[in-house]
């Protein structure tokens, strides 16, 4: 299993932080454009909510994917978690922290993903998927902030 870790600090309230990291319309805003990523079914606009599941669909390395995701460990407004239902990994899980600071939000995330296809699927988390679900998640969380401090 690998893990993927980042953090970003937000000059908003925390609430704002996390509604706005929960909510389905922004979140196809902030992810690389070329991926055409978009919910498809469960909740598919507006702000996910605990137990709720959420399908993506989106084209990473040139093949066209769907991803189905539920919502739990739901914390308002410090923390939720999305656990991957079916999808493309053989397990996924993405935690969403939300501190608050002097100056705002610190927003941390913290992936673990593990890929399948036994030894090659091993190999390809550490020479190919590592990297890219880091810049990924950089990419998605730095428009993320430019989104709400634009806002607040």
């Amino acid at each position: 299993m690998i893990r993927v870790y980042t953090d970003i600090e937000i000059k908003a309230p925390i609430e704002t932080c996390f509604d706005m990291a929960r909510n389905i319309d922004v979140h196809t805003q902030t992810v690389w454009s070329h991926t055409k990523e978009r919910a498809v079914a469960g909740r598919s606009t507006g702000m996910i909510n605990d137990r709720e599941t959420v399908t993506f669909q989106a084209r990473h390395f040139l093949i066209r994917q769907k991803h189905t995701s539920i919502i739990k460990d739901f914390t308002r407004p410090y923390k939720f978690v999305d656990e991957m239902v079916s999808g493309t990994f053989k397990s996924m899980r993405h935690e969403h922290d939300f501190i608050e600071t002097e100056n705002g939000t610190l927003m941390k995330d913290t992936l673990y993903f593990e890929a399948p296809l036994g030894l090659l699927g091993w190999i390809v988390e550490r020479i190919v998927l590592k990297s890219y679900m880091k810049r990924f998640l950089e990419h998605r969380n730095h428009n993320l902030k430019r989104i709400i401090e634009e806002q607040a």
